[in-house]
């Protein structure tokens, strides 16, 4: 392999965490995360190593440390934090800390598809979703839509759109999160 293609690869391999973290979703309330731990004695890793429902207050409660803030951190983020808390706390030297969103009874991600659409309501998120993509999941634009005027609610702010350009342009194709609300004028 020449060494160009050598230092490609590595580059390559070197960003693919950085990438992993941009596309996971901030955790909140109610989500739940399965939790392990190594490094650490069998028998403490069997107490901690389970699945945690964060709490309305946005925390975790872990064995020998207590609270830990666990909403609006990412699961990788999350990670770090439990791996310090216990290190902070001098309770374990060198744990390792795994975190993944467990998809037991974890309330669905939704953006809302209100008007304008032939089966307007709540729409599964996926990352990377677009305002198009969600359009298309709710069955496309009914006959009375005016995609000239649509809105784009997100966090209590509202951006005003023209679908006409998102169609002849895909780059202006935004992309959503959970909990956004979009209307299509009819």
């Amino acid at each position: 392999m020449s060494l160009i293609m050598k230092a490609c690869l590595g580059l390559l391999l070197l960003a693919l965490p950085a990438f992993a973290e941009n596309t996971e979703l901030p955790l909140k309330a109610g989500d739940r995360v399965a939790l392990s731990i190594g490094g650490i004695l069998e028998s403490d890793a069997a107490q901690i190593s389970r699945v945690y429902s964060i709490s309305d207050s946005g925390t975790i409660n872990l064995v020998h440390v207590g609270e830990v803030k666990a909403a609006g951190l990412k699961p990788s983020a999350l990670q770090r934090a439990v791996q310090d808390a216990y290190i902070k706390s001098e309770i374990y030297t060198r744990p390792v800390v795994n975190v993944t969103i467990d998809g037991g009874n974890t309330p669905d991600r939704m953006v809302y598809v209100v008007s304008g659409c032939r089966k307007n309501g709540p729409v599964a998120y996926n990352a990377g979703m677009t305002i198009m993509k969600a359009i298309s999941v709710a069955g496309g634009l009914n006959e009375f839509a005016r995609p000239k005027n649509t809105k784009l609610i997100r966090a209590g702010k509202t951006l005003e759109l023209d679908l006409r350009n998102v169609t002849s342009d895909t780059a202006k194709d935004i992309k959503l999160e959970p909990e956004d609300q979009i209307l299509i004028s009819e």
